[in-house]
């Protein structure tokens, strides 16, 4: 069984560390499982994100969508931000570090912001509960200094979406995540 611990930052983040089982043939770990999860749902679409050393993957988030992230090779340093307005933890944000050698998992919930920066080249492995949908593919400034991420890169090498997301302040009303919001 894996050490799952709630966020003590953000809340409905949750992290998992799963427990290797290893022998002289390799390692062996379970990574997931829904009932880990109070808020778990199934999940329906995985992807795979590979990147290189200084990649910057800005801040994203979902009104209606869950991820569960986990680094499977290399290593990120992973930025959360409660974006939920309402949420006891609104504002907060959270810096994790996700490895192919620690297998540490994260279930981000929908309305908390998320991203990640390549320490190294990587494979990010990601589960979603909801099929893609590019209305609810959301985004903020990954550089607002009112989120004060610390990505651990110098010079970051972004999409042309991640340089023009708008700032926190200037996200429209009708976009802003709500605690509490599902479906």
């Amino acid at each position: 069984m894996p050490t799952l611990s709630a966020s003590s930052t953000i809340d409905g983040v949750w992290i998992v560390d799963p427990e290797g089982h290893g022998d002289t043939r390799g390692r062996f770990s379970e990574t997931y499982r829904r009932s880990w999860f109070p808020e778990g749902r199934e999940m329906v679409q995985g992807n795979r994100s590979d990147k290189g050393a200084g990649a910057v993957v800005g801040i994203h988030y979902h009104l209606h969508q869950a991820d569960y992230w986990q680094v499977v090779a290399g290593e990120a340093r992973v930025v959360l931000h409660d974006l939920r307005m309402g949420s006891t933890t609104d504002g907060n944000t959270e810096v994790l570090l996700l490895s192919g050698s620690n297998c540490r998992g994260v279930w981000i919930p929908p309305g908390v912001g998320h991203g990640f920066a390549s320490l190294t080249d990587l494979v990010l492995t990601y589960l979603v509960d909801q099929y893609y949908n590019p209305a609810d593919e959301l985004g903020v400034a990954w550089d607002d200094p009112e989120i004060g991420a610390d990505w651990g890169v110098s010079d970051p090498i972004l999409s042309e979406r991640d340089r023009h997301n708008p700032r926190r302040a200037d996200i429209a009303p009708t976009l802003q995540p709500r605690a509490g919001l599902r479906r």
